[in-house]
């Protein structure tokens, strides 16, 4: 499958601190607990994607500085062609996750002036129309891009996160122009099963995936009005859930634009997802869409 990514890219420090909340101390000593690597959503899905065996097109905006020329360099290691990244921020983004023994995390991102730019649609309308689906995140500079790919009748998909409000102004035109959206359950106003009913009454898109940590992920369904909820898939051991999300939607796009089947994709997905949760990071732990198919088939 051709997919294109358009999404943020940073440099990810994670930290393993002893727990939640964090008591004050001057130093501690976290033995291979500090680790740094390429991320950003736009980066998750790209190499969740590359794992897979799909090809993608990345468009997104870094700096140029050594973080930025970090980042291409990484990038170009997994195969991932970095012709359509724009170099033209201040200084490339930056975030740090600090993570507990129980995978729970607290993140702070640093987007410096990305969200102060802006993509002409032109530009990549050649490229949206040679792809299978348009995964665009729900950042500024996708705004007119998303808008654009629907228009031009491109399968279109977004994750939207946190959200508690279904007149979300930040959010508005991703739902709008999303043939597939994704959302956590973390802030919803309501039971998921009601709330996908209503973001589909308001906004008529064909499919939405609400993820639910380790209760799963609920399928909804527009061209039968069904809801299903898919059991997570939990590893050995959880490391650090940071990235889940971005390896859920992920791997739910690989395997729907394979089958065009909603429910096989998200239970495939929700194992890709379970498996990467035992790996530090959101960038790493990705698996091939060989060893999805083993565990299905056990």
């Amino acid at each position: 499958m051709k997919i294109l990514v358009s999404g943020l890219l940073n440099i990810e420090t994670t930290v393993s601190v002893r727990g939640f909340p964090i008591e004050y101390y001057p130093i501690d000593y976290a033995f291979f607990g500090v680790n740094s690597n390429v991320s950003g959503v736009g980066c998750n899905l790209a190499k969740a994607l590359t794992a897979l065996g799909d090809t993608v097109e990345l468009v997104s905006y870094l700096g140029h500085d050594d973080e930025g020329d970090r980042v291409i360099k990484d990038l170009t290691a997994h195969g991932i062609n970095t012709g359509n990244i724009i170099r033209d921020l201040q200084k490339t983004p930056a975030s740090v996750v600090l993570f507990d023994p129980d995978g729970r995390r607290q993140i702070y991102c640093d987007l410096k002036d990305i969200q102060e730019q802006s993509i002409s649609p032109d530009r990549f309308i050649d490229t949206l129309k040679s792809v299978d689906i348009a995964a665009l995140c729900n950042i500024n500079f996708n705004r007119e891009l998303i808008k654009a790919a629907k228009k031009a009748g491109v399968k279109t998909a977004t994750d939207v996160h946190v959200l508690s409000d279904i007149n979300d102004d930040y959010n508005r035109d991703f739902m709008e122009n999303a043939d597939i959206l994704f959302l956590s359950d973390e802030k919803l106003p309501c039971k998921a099963e009601d709330f996908v009913r209503i973001l589909h009454d308001r906004y008529n898109n064909s499919i939405i995936v609400i993820g639910m940590g380790a209760k799963g992920a609920l399928l909804y369904e527009a061209e039968n009005d069904s809801t299903k909820i898919i059991e997570a898939y939990t590893p050995e051991k959880i490391v650090n859930t940071v990235g889940a999300g971005d390896a859920l939607f992920s791997s739910f796009l690989h395997f729907y634009a394979k089958t065009h089947d909603a429910e096989q994709a998200l239970r495939h997905a929700v194992i890709f997802a379970g498996i990467k949760i035992g790996y530090n990071g959101a960038s790493t732990g990705f698996s091939s869409e060989e060893k999805i198919q083993s565990i299905i088939d056990m």
